[in-house]
């Protein structure tokens, strides 16, 4: 066999729809994990800065972001070992069928293997459906904000309509009590914070982190077909190789037999 050939071979055994779902999730959850991250430290400094100067009215909001980061540091982990695991999975399986006529034999722990890897995936793209609407959730507050500001400047040169009267009081979202002071921001403050390098970057990084969040769904959707898939395959090979099994012992039986016969035959002659 020629180096070609060999190239050919090595290249035939790679799991391409495994790869490119093993990409996808690295990616999505890249985005979510490191702009998420940054985004909630910018949503802090703006609350700190306009929203709630007093530290005690958002001290368990601050509890809890820095929870979630840790919880972000966790999830890149995780998804960093499990995309492995599942390439790894997929070059198993694809050996397994390649050489499904060979000396390769799947096993039953193989394939018990391969369907636990079905129901964690499945259980995960559930999970990360729910991760996906709750990243949505401050996409939507600051596009509130981002669109009451549009308004406020549209409203400038209208005397009739003045600016200061268009607020937007976060404590209605919920994530600052209502004691919180000042609590809103009203005309030309809001306007001053929209125009923040803060508001700026953690208003778009938000939106990327919702993005990569939507990918990470996709790739575990994609990696479930893969996985379900695979484990068919694997499971026709066992039947497979289970009928070669009984036949190869059947056609040995035979031989033997008519081996037998052969030897009394010969010595009834």
């Amino acid at each position: 066999m020629g180096c070609f050939e060999c190239c050919i071979k090595c290249l035939g055994g790679v799991p391409y729809a495994s790869l490119v779902a093993t990409i996808l999730c690295f990616s999505g959850v890249a985005l979510f994990c490191g702009c998420g991250h940054v985004a909630l430290t910018g949503t802090v400094s703006i609350l700190e800065q306009h929203f709630s100067t007093t530290p005690t009215d958002h001290a368990l909001l601050s509890e809890v972001i820095q929870l979630m980061q840790y919880v972000i540091y966790g999830i890149a982990s995780f998804f960093f070992l499990y995309g492995i695991i599942l390439l790894a999975e997929g070059f198993y399986t694809t050996s397994a069928v390649k050489e499904l006529h060979g000396e390769f034999k799947t096993t039953a722990c193989g394939r018990c293997i391969s369907g636990m890897f079905v129901f964690l995936t499945y259980v995960l793209g559930v999970a990360w459906l729910g991760v996906f609407g709750f990243s949505a959730v401050p996409v939507f507050m600051f596009y509130n904000i981002w669109s009451t500001c549009e308004v406020i400047k549209s409203y400038q040169a209208n005397v009739t309509v003045p600016g200061d009267q268009i607020c937007v009081d976060i404590r209605q979202y919920g994530i600052i009590p209502w004691n919180a002071v000042p609590g809103r921001a009203c005309g030309p403050i809001l306007e001053n914070i929209c125009n923040t390098n803060e508001f700026y970057m953690s208003y778009h990084l938000f939106i990327v982190a919702c993005a990569g969040a939507g990918a990470t769904v996709i790739a575990l959707i994609h990696f479930l077909m893969i996985l379900s898939s695979n484990w068919a395959y694997l499971k026709d090979a066992s039947k497979m190789q289970a009928y070669q099994d009984i036949k190869a012992k059947e056609e040995q039986e035979l031989q033997d037999i008519q081996s037998r016969s052969k030897e009394q035959l010969n010595s009834y002659t």
